[in-house]
């Protein structure tokens, strides 16, 4: 089966994300950017920000429906999509 151009990659977790839709901020030292919460697990988190926006390596993740602040690395980018991996 063969994928478009916008597809995830291809699944290679041991553990399944629950599909969800929560909005979160990305913090940085300097600034702090809107997005959206995808998909997520206990390790990791599919986010979703606005076309264009760069978002660096490291960063803070702070979801308000969850009342957390996650440390977030980023282990892929699709477009406007990221995937992070969170502590």
């Amino acid at each position: 089966m063969s994928g478009k151009p916008d597809d995830p990659p291809i699944e290679r977790r041991s553990l399944p994300r629950s599909v969800v839709l929560k909005d979160g901020t990305i913090i940085t030292e300097n600034m702090t950017i809107a997005c959206s919460v995808r998909n997520q697990h206990a390790h990791g988190a599919e986010l979703r920000v606005e076309p264009g926006v760069v978002v660096p390596e490291r960063f803070v993740l702070h979801v308000p429906a969850d009342g957390v602040e996650y440390r977030a690395v980023v282990r892929w980018r699709k477009n406007e999509r990221l995937g992070v991996q969170i502590h």
